[in-house]
């Protein structure tokens, strides 16, 4: 089985009987290793005492008035956080049922960088298996930032923090249609260099097509369908949309903020003007006889995704878990 996202830390965890991952203590090193927790060499030496206690035992204990005594603020501010989001991690049965309390409950002060982690090693178990490199790339919209733009009428998503970081002088003409200084070459998602999503998985250097009625889109639907099937326990089938106009707007639900945004106006009856209408990145209509589903099944619950007036898009995968007409299952509990 080819494997893919190794930096998820997939391979760290445990599953349970059900598949559901379970946490283990050398999960948790691995926020440990990150360079906001590391020791700087002027480090007080409770702050040094308190890392290399963790780091040897990833569940143990740790006071307030511990994290208090550090010298130096910033540090005492990361440990709060990590400290806060490792008892979460620990106090449920499962990664999906922290991260289930976690987005229903209020994310609070939880860093996006570690639900973004946590998100991304639930979608590799929720992928195992998968063997279409289309999915997978579209499923890091699930926690990658994605810059759009549209070129010869195609709609291109490309990973923001690639686009950021990899040059001053721009050689490909992708990369430059994206606003994005690039030192080598940023390719499109085809049949052609579909192999190679396996070496370059971790890369995030791949584009995604997400035109309607090309492989992008309908790998989105299907990573969406798949999302639910694991976290809910919800089988639908979901459809991308070239439009959606004069419907009967039953249900909907907001992939990311501006999606949201613009749910809410549709809702209360406002009219879309032509610079709104243009950052609608994606529309799609979920259905599905699913007994989970209320009354509302019988009509299309609709998705809508839309990027920033920067063309960012920002997908937040937590809507889909809290915005659809349906309870959730025992399962991930």
């Amino acid at each position: 089985m080819r494997d893919f996202w190794l930096a998820s830390g997939h391979h760290l965890l445990d599953r349970d009987d059900a598949g559901r991952l379970v946490v283990t203590d050398d999960f948790i090193r691995v926020y440990l290793a990150r360079p906001e927790l590391q020791p700087p060499p002027d480090a007080c030496a409770v702050e040094r005492d308190l890392h290399a206690a963790v780091l040897a035992e990833p569940r143990r204990p740790v006071e307030a008035r511990t994290i208090a005594a550090l010298a130096d603020a910033d540090a005492q501010e990361n440990w709060r956080l990590l400290i806060a989001f490792r008892d979460e991690l620990i106090r449920h049965r499962t990664l999906e049922a922290a991260y289930l309390a976690l987005v229903r409950g209020g994310v609070g002060t939880t860093p996006p960088l570690f639900l973004n982690h946590l998100v991304q090693a639930i979608l590799r178990n929720a992928l195992d298996g998968c063997d279409d490199p289309f999915v997978l790339r579209a499923a890091e919209l699930f926690f990658r930032t994605q810059r759009l733009a549209t070129h010869q009428g195609a709609l291109i998503a490309a990973d923001e923090e690639v686009l950021a970081g990899i040059g001053s002088t721009p050689l490909s003409p992708l990369a430059a249609m994206l606003d994005g200084p690039a030192t080598g070459e940023i390719e499109v998602l085809v049949d052609e260099n579909a192999a190679q999503y396996w070496q370059r998985s971790d890369r995030f250097d791949l584009a995604l097509d997400l035109t309607v009625g090309r492989p992008g889109a309908t790998a989105l639907a299907r990573a969406i369908e798949g999302w639910l099937r694991h976290m809910m326990g919800l089988v639908v089938r979901v459809e991308p949309l070239r439009e959606m106009r004069d419907v009967p707007l039953t249900w909907y639900v907001g992939l990311d903020a501006e999606g949201t945004r613009i749910g809410d106006a549709l809702w209360h009856g406002d009219a879309l003007d032509e610079r709104t209408e243009r950052r609608i990145a994606g529309l799609f209509a979920l259905t599905g006889e699913d007994t989970l589903l209320t009354a509302e099944k019988k009509a299309p619950i609709y998705l809508i995704m839309a990027m920033t007036e920067e063309k960012l898009l920002r997908l937040k995968p937590q809507n889909l878990l809290t915005g659809l007409p349906a309870r959730l299952t025992e399962a991930v509990a």
